[in-house]
């Protein structure tokens, strides 16, 4: 299993692009998989391929009618592990003694 995080937004659009953001979230919720939305991009849980297809839907979506989008992706595989989007702030969580403020918060 693979955390994918990215944030894609289109250049020449504007100061405020959510309407764009929000073409992704649709595709990223439609795939089933697990995701978490936060203020500087998404990350989602799932197996490589599935992964990236959703990505490629996203930039797909966006190029649509966009020319020029800057994409930014971060990728972490760790075999055999799932349910990492929880388990990783919570092991934070558990060493801290205390919960901390999360993109759930």
């Amino acid at each position: 299993m693979v955390l994918l995080e990215f944030s894609i937004a289109p250049l020449e659009k504007g100061p405020s692009v959510g309407s764009y953001v929000a073409r992704s979230l649709e595709i990223i919720a439609a795939s089933g998989l697990d995701y978490r939305l936060h203020a500087m991009g998404t990350i989602i849980e799932g197996e490589v391929d599935q992964v990236l297809d959703v990505f490629k839907q996203c930039l797909a979506a966006m190029t649509a009618d966009c020319e020029r989008v800057s994409c930014t992706m971060k990728l972490d595989h760790r075999a055999g592990a799932v349910g990492r989007l929880n388990s990783k702030v919570t092991s934070v969580e558990e060493k801290l003694g205390h919960k901390l403020k999360t993109i759930a918060d």
